[in-house]
């Protein structure tokens, strides 16, 4: 489910790293990605390779693609930054929004919305500012520290989006508070108008592979179509990228090697091993 690339330096000096840009600030040359089932040993004697666990295919997590990654990262032979801005690309298609500019939620959501930008024959502006120093939101444990963190990470310029149709384009909506903050943060700073634009299909399911998703209760999308979601936000328009849409951006991983369970609820596990009920976390309370 997760990566991890193997790198070495010019000095003979072995590296791994989840992303290849860890390798790329430490002048390390890429080898190759850590397989399935694989165990990499390092000592003094170089690198071993052991299968302590039978082969199994690939199940990379695409949210590795929408949101983690850095954008100048390779996963498995793909281009990060090439995936979301073809995401963009395609939102664009789907999506067909009249506006007058383009923004992004920054920074995960920027290059998919240059993407759209392109596409669609729009400007791309800085329309939101992002504060550093502040962490991703949608990990935050509780709704409050979620809505605290939103005021303080991001703040609009009104200059750029007063009086203007705007597009937003975010990676994803997890719960739709912050979504709904930043469109009334927008308004308040004197939008004409509000689309918003989702490089990624509605998260209507938790995964239990790591990524700290809510609950299916807490989803927005397994409870709320689209139309709902729109109202919630308070935005005039929401698109979500279509699945396939989503598959055809990350055109270097077919798409049988792919995890896309928080969208189509497919887990990529065994029949008999599916995880049932509503806790993320029912592996870590599953008995051995």
């Amino acid at each position: 489910f997760r990566p991890l690339c193997i790198g070495k330096l010019d000095d003979g000096t072995w590296i791994l790293s989840s992303e290849t840009c860890g390798l790329d600030v430490n002048g390390a040359e890429f080898v190759r990605d850590v397989l399935p089932g694989e165990m990499v040993v390092i000592d003094d004697d170089g690198l071993h390779s052991y299968q302590f666990g039978k082969s199994e295919k690939l199940a990379s997590c695409i949210f590795e693609y929408i949101y983690f990654a850095r954008p100048d990262s390779v996963i498995d032979g793909q281009s990060v930054h090439e995936a979301r801005f073809e995401m963009g690309r395609i939102l664009a298609r789907e999506a067909q929004f009249e506006g007058d500019i383009v923004i992004s939620v920054p920074d995960s959501g920027t290059t998919a919305a240059t993407g759209y930008a392109y596409e669609a024959g729009l400007p791309f502006v800085e329309g939101l500012i992002k504060n550093r120093y502040i962490g991703r939101t949608f990990i935050q444990p509780t709704q409050k520290a979620r809505d605290t963190a939103v005021k303080l990470k991001l703040n609009p310029i009104r200059s750029v989006v007063e009086g203007k149709r705007v597009i937003m384009v975010d990676d994803s909506i997890v719960r739709g508070t912050t979504s709904g903050k930043i469109v009334k943060m927008l308004r308040n700073a004197g939008a004409k108008a509000v689309y918003m634009c989702v490089s990624s299909p509605p998260i209507g399911y938790p995964c239990y592979y790591g990524i700290d998703t809510s609950v299916r209760k807490e989803l927005i999308a397994a409870t709320k179509t689209v139309e709902e979601i729109r109202e919630y936000i308070g935005a005039d328009g929401l698109h979500f990228l279509s699945l396939e849409g989503l598959m055809k951006s990350v055109s270097n991983v077919p798409a049988d090697e792919m995890c896309y369970a928080c969208f189509n609820q497919a887990y990529p596990v065994a029949q008999g091993e599916r995880p049932q009920g509503d806790s993320k976390y029912v592996f870590e309370q599953r008995k051995c």
